[in-house]
């Protein structure tokens, strides 16, 4: 506060308003191979609908599915995944020119490695690595001469009815997809399939379905040819002068060009050559806008707007692209050889390994997740399962300290296991192996469902279900809550369980640290526990109780933050237990302790934690406890007996 030299009023303002801020708790993650998709770095997904969008479908090779459906089966109950896709080696994006594929793991490498061209691959990439991209066409239109061309040449011999193979006076003006009118009565149209060194094209029949028939006609040998774009329709006019360009110079530089994206054989749409993005009238200049001032260029288009491919390069065709309008004005992009340019793209590929991952691979994925500063997570899904992946997934969840890893057996040790007796050995030989730790929870098994996707049904982990129940428990209730149970321990989807443990086994399961999932007649496929993965007893081998200590470390902790660099005295003490103690006492009315106590005075910061500039509080808490065991007794008496008699026996 400055002193005053002469009379007056300082005001002044001090904000003791803070409160303990809400947290996230129902942040789920997950490692797995897919389609396609960023690779090696975490994005998010909010509905299953996206997660195919973003990363494809699951896939009928390996086991990715059960990856997948952790995924998805987590989304049916929560809305907030976080999804790292690790590289697998040999993974590339498909590209223009072909045996040159390489991989873009992610828009920020794109960004920072071949935002400014890559000269081997040719002018275009596929958005994501994988297989997937092979299946992309991308045809471009850089003139009005070849959008629509009429008297572009004439025939070489008159050709008969049903005649496929046309021979004509040059072919320098085709290119393959082209449209062509021969000047039948009839108005036909052709599609050029094929052109030869020998001024002859290939021929079939455009907008019918009996595509492979020839000429409806014959022709003569004088008979002008007409031809345009095949992507002709999908636009509204030629490609030529932007107004950007005609506003500025008066010169007429031909600028503009459209681009077409397509599906060549449907793998992306389910529709062979279905077009899937259109870019009309974009421009080579790098400083080209748009009426609403947004850029034109064409490369800064198919960056912020195509979802299917980069820009890697300028096409060979013509010159001055990236120019600016000045360096452009005095020239016209009209010296071009071909103007129409048509790239399949290929060399893509799912890597050495498809879509299974090594657990080398799957730990580089798990190890995104590390950083507590940079990564919120709650709720991590391991998927299908190694004891490797298992244990790596676990560590980080410990050392994070914020978060819970949910694990499933592997598949061998229930599917299609006939005993009831092996797979229960199976599953706890499983677990067994795994460290003790309240970081993590344990599944007996899996599921079986349906997979819409590919019209059959498969056995899933039940870990994504796990995580899921946890989410939604935080929905319906609070984070302190237990997910298992006949209320909000439902499990969905199911048509029947790999592994459904009687009670004799469920009693084996749940003293080695594993919550049985059980089917009961009439009531549905729920979650029939909620210890943790600690050994040791203790109120932290209760998943209510860890995700409890983890909403008020976090909650309380971020509130702490702000105490950092003011003065250990007792107005910031005092401060802080005003912050503290409403947050737990909410907390207590709504079920999750029983009793809480906040120690921040003089006797846990005498003058020795002051000196070393350290601020202590001690915040102890009475958890509340889930009742896992019911006695009900029953109890006989005489017709005569008066019940308080009986009672005080």
């Amino acid at each position: 506060m400055a002193f005053q030299v002469s009379p007056g009023v300082q005001v002044t303002e001090k904000d003791l308003t803070n409160v303990v801020p809400a947290v996230a708790t129902s942040i789920g993650g997950i490692v797995m191979a897919a389609q396609k998709g960023p690779v090696d770095e975490i994005t998010a997904i909010a509905s299953e609908e996206e997660l195919v969008q973003v990363f494809g479908q699951p896939q009928t090779s390996g086991s990715q599915f059960e990856d997948w459906f952790c995924a998805a089966n987590f989304l049916g109950y929560g809305n907030a995944l976080r999804v790292v896709r690790p590289s697998i080696a040999g993974l590339l994006n498909a590209t223009a020119t072909s045996g040159n594929g390489l991989l873009i793991r992610s828009t920020d490498h794109y960004i920072n490695t071949y935002s400014g061209g890559a000269g081997s691959v040719g002018p275009w990439a596929a958005r994501t690595a994988g297989s997937w991209g092979n299946s992309i066409k991308v045809s471009a239109c850089y003139s009005p001469a070849n959008y629509e061309q009429t008297n572009v040449t004439t025939l070489d011999a008159a050709e008969a009815a049903g005649q496929t193979v046309i021979s004509v006076a040059a072919t320098t003006s085709f290119v393959v997809g082209d449209i062509v009118h021969f000047g039948e009565a009839d108005g036909s149209e052709y599609r050029i399939t094929a052109i030869d060194a020998g001024n002859t094209i290939t021929i079939e029949r455009f907008g019918t379905a009996n595509t492979a028939g020839g000429l409806r006609s014959a022709i003569a040998d004088s008979t002008q040819v007409r031809r345009r774009w095949e992507y002709y329709d999908l636009f509204d006019s030629a490609p030529g002068t932007s107004d950007y360009v005609k506003d500025r110079s008066g010169v007429e530089t031909a600028d503009e060009l459209h681009i077409v994206v397509i599906d060549t054989d449907g793998s992306i749409t389910g529709v062979p050559n279905q077009v899937i993005e259109t870019f009309a009238g974009v421009s080579k200049l790098s400083d080209a806008r748009k009426a609403d001032g947004s850029t034109n260029y064409y490369v800064d288009v198919i960056y912020n707007e195509s979802t299917m491919i980069y820009w890697m390069d300028h096409p060979s065709v013509g010159t001055g692209y990236g120019n600016t309008i000045a360096t452009q004005a005095a020239v016209l992009f009209t010296a071009l050889s071909q103007v129409i340019t048509t790239d399949t793209l290929t060399g893509g590929a799912d890597g050495t390994s498809a879509f299974t991952l090594s657990d080398g691979e799957a730990k580089d994925g798990i190890d995104r997740f590390k950083d507590t500063e940079t990564v919120d997570l709650s709720l991590f899904m391991c998927g299908k399962a190694s004891a490797t992946k298992a244990g790596n997934a676990l560590d980080m969840c410990t050392d994070r300290k914020d978060a819970v890893a949910f694990v499933s057996p592997e598949a061998s040790d229930v599917v299609n296991v006939a005993s009831e007796v092996t797979q229960t050995s199976n599953v706890k030989a499983f677990f067994d192996a795994l460290t003790s730790t309240s970081y993590g929870f344990f599944d007996s098994g899996y599921k079986y469902m349906y997979d819409k996707y590919n019209d059959t049904y498969r056995y899933v982990p039940l870990n994504g279900d796990m995580a899921g129940l946890c989410a939604r428990t935080d929905t319906v209730a609070d984070s302190w809550f237990s997910p298992g149970g006949f209320s909000r321990g439902q499990i969905r989807g199911v048509v029947k369980l790999a592994y459904n443990p009687q009670k004799a086994n469920r009693d084996i399961l749940y003293r080695a640290r594993i919550n049985p999932v059980c089917s009961f007649p009439g009531q549905g496929t729920v979650l029939f526990g909620d210890k943790t993965a600690q050994a040791k007893p203790s109120a932290f081998d209760r998943i209510n109780v860890r995700r409890l200590f983890i909403t008020l470390e976090k909650a309380i902790s971020t509130a702490a933050k702000f105490q950092l660099f003011e003065f250990n005295d007792e107005f910031t003490r005092a401060g802080f237990r005003n912050q503290v103690e409403p947050f737990l006492r909410d907390v207590q009315g709504r079920r999750g302790v029983t009793d809480f106590l906040v120690v921040c005075d003089e006797t846990n910061n005498p003058g020795s934690v002051v000196d070393r500039n350290e601020f202590v509080a001690d915040i102890f808490v009475k958890p509340a406890r889930s009742i896992n065991f019911i006695s009900l007794n029953f109890i006989a008496t005489k017709t005569g007996v008066a019940f308080s008699e009986v009672v005080g026996a």
